[in-house]
């Protein structure tokens, strides 16, 4: 079988960058965000074992992992797994239903 791959998309590359900015700023340090990239690699990776872990979205083929006070939006087509976004889960939940067009 094939190496199941993690692709992220331009708007949660965008959501991602966004926090690790606001944290760096915030803390005048980029300790938080490296903690943060490293907690990312290993819930990616835990989807990549098992995709089917996070809360189906309703009326979407999306899937949620929560962590933290974050979640990693996905959804898997053609064995490969997309990151559809990446948010803190402290923020409006209509601004990601609108970012994502749910």
């Amino acid at each position: 079988m094939d190496e199941v791959k993690v692709i992220w998309t331009h708007i949660a590359i965008r959501q991602r960058n966004l926090i690790f900015d606001y944290w760096n700023n915030r803390n005048k340090s980029t300790a938080y965000s490296k903690k943060l990239k490293l907690l990312l690699k290993q819930k990616t990776n835990i989807i990549k074992e098992h995709s089917d872990i996070g809360k189906r979205i309703k009326h979407s083929n999306l899937r949620a992992l929560f962590f933290s006070n974050y979640s990693i939006i996905y959804t898997e087509n053609l064995g490969d797994i997309y990151i559809m976004g990446f948010w803190d889960n402290r923020q409006n939940p209509q601004k990601l239903n609108d970012l994502l067009g749910l």
